[in-house]
């Protein structure tokens, strides 16, 4: 005789007649997360939307209007956008600390022009086209170009004619803090081939962006994010004392990969340095959730570098969580000049230090070769590779919401037993046999799937028990076989001469 199907609604004693229906949905739960994509920086003043409160992005035009034109966080929009054009994109803005100090650089002109020509001067990468007219004198270009930074509402620079010398124009960043140092200045970065030279008789002195003080502080607008879930997460600002409430935000202990918490997340950052210093930073990191590229002399500033490779992430894992996110075009940033692009030996390196790196194809475009964590040493200090490739956090989290899906929409109401006991079918009870039968078949699934890898060894290892000490608890030992990637093809060509 068989026991009584299990109704979680219908009661056992109702005798008005006739029909009665119940939807039990615990065995077709198939869905994913949607993987969402968080960016983190700074607004203007203008910008209405309020400080450290997240919200959803509503296209580029709404990320000038939310955060204001030119602004950090709007830039990181425009850059995330020309690389991810579907996804669910939100913004963690902040306003610039007080007493925060704003960059500054600029650009003093000698003439006059002796030719007719086009100023070509790059601002954060953007070009900015001032005409010149032959017999053009210096402080007439000044006030050109300064109307011409001006009418490009969507730089993170305003400009101004010096005060006392009127050749001479001065740029501030729009918002204040280190990442002002970070926006480029330069003549003519594509060079002859695009037509770029300075018009003869004109001779321009930069004075690099900086000075610039003070990043926001990230703890309010952190914890008003509260249980949102955010897969990617590209975050402006690299100074130590953001760096250190990220990596407490996503920790294993008690943030967001912590077993209490269990919303998983990777952030993505980007540094602009020589070699030597970028090896300095990234030995200094040490953290499996946050990945930190590198690169020295583009125009692009570092925080739209860090949105695009954000992006380009955030298409790959959505696709497929344990692909190599790598020969993915990073749109919107430009390639650094050829003598300052890194070579085979110094990338290698890099990858040892913590630090991502890329390519620039023959078409000049930035092309990722290897996104790696900045997780390097154990507790102890000793050198650990557990988690040096990204793809490994993402599969990992992916693999752990799929078998959260399948226990609480299978085994939510679920009664327990000790193997061995008779059971009849519909009884509602399931033993710890029933749950490793289930949790093999669905690492089968995982594995058809290109997510796992030897199903059989997985099988011998894994360990489905009672607790010793609770008998309403199931102990598991999930022993998984990541799947691995396909990073170095070497081959010996042993030839032989007839």
């Amino acid at each position: 005789m068989s026991a009584d199907i299990p109704f979680h609604q219908i009661p056992s004693n109702i005798r008005v007649p006739l029909f009665y229906g119940e939807v039990d949905a615990s065995h077709a739960n198939t869905a994913g997360p949607n993987l969402r994509a968080l960016l983190i920086g700074s607004k203007t003043a203008a910008g209405i939307a309020p400080a450290n409160v997240p919200l959803i992005s509503q296209g580029v035009a709404d990320a000038q209007t939310q955060c204001g034109l030119g602004s950090i966080l709007a830039q990181m929009a425009y850059a995330y956008r020309q690389n991810d054009t579907f996804g669910e994109l939100w913004y963690l803005p902040l306003s610039d600390a007080g007493g925060a100090t704003a960059a500054t650089g600029s650009i003093a002109f000698t003439g006059p022009a002796t030719a007719a020509g086009t100023l070509s001067l790059y601002i954060a990468g953007a070009l900015i086209a001032v005409p010149v007219t032959s017999g053009m004198i210096a402080t007439a270009l000044a006030t050109a170009v300064v109307a011409a930074i001006t009418a490009n509402v969507n730089l993170p620079v305003t400009a101004a004619v010096d005060g006392t010398l009127a050749y001479k124009v001065n740029m501030t960043a729009k918002n204040a803090g280190l990442t002002g140092n970070d926006i480029d200045i330069r003549l003519n970065y594509r060079g002859t081939p695009a037509g770029e030279a300075t018009p003869a008789g004109i001779v321009a002195t930069i004075v690099a962006m900086a000075s610039g003080a003070t990043n926001p502080t990230l703890t309010t607008a952190l914890a008003n994010l509260q249980d949102l879930q955010f897969e990617f997460i590209a975050m402006a600002y690299t100074d130590a004392t953001s760096i250190a409430a990220l990596t407490a935000f996503l920790n294993d202990t008690a943030g967001r990969w912590s077993w209490q918490t269990q919303i998983f997340g990777h952030c993505i950052i980007a540094y602009r340095g020589t070699f030597s210093s970028l090896t300095t930073f990234g030995t200094g990191l040490n953290d499996p959730h946050m990945s930190a590229i590198g690169f020295n002399d583009s125009p692009t500033p570092a925080w739209k570098v860090a949105a695009a490779l954000c992006a380009q992430a955030a298409i790959s894992v959505r696709a497929d969580q344990a692909q190599p996110i790598r020969g993915v075009v990073l749109q919107d940033v430009l390639a650094p000049p050829v003598a300052s692009r890194f070579s085979l030996s110094q990338r290698n390196t890099l990858l040892f230090d913590g630090i991502s790196t890329f390519n620039v194809d023959q078409g000049g475009n930035v092309v990722l070769e290897k996104l790696i964590t900045t997780y390097q040493t154990n507790t102890f200090g000793s050198p650990d590779n557990s988690f040096l490739d990204a793809e490994t956090l993402f599969n990992l989290a992916g693999i752990l919401r799929r078998l959260k899906t399948l226990v609480t929409s299978k085994y939510g109401r679920s009664k327990l037993a000790a193997d061995g006991t008779f059971l009849q079918p519909g009884s509602g009870v399931i033993t710890p046999n029933i749950i490793r039968a289930d949790l093999i078949a669905e690492y089968r699934e995982m594995e058809d799937e290109g997510l796992v890898q030897q199903s059989d060894v997985f099988a011998q290892g894994l360990i489905v028990q009672k607790n010793s000490g609770n008998p309403n608890r199931v102990d598991v030992l999930y022993p998984a076989v990541l799947i691995d990637r396909l990073d170095v093809f070497a081959l010996l060509a042993q030839f032989r001469l007839a």
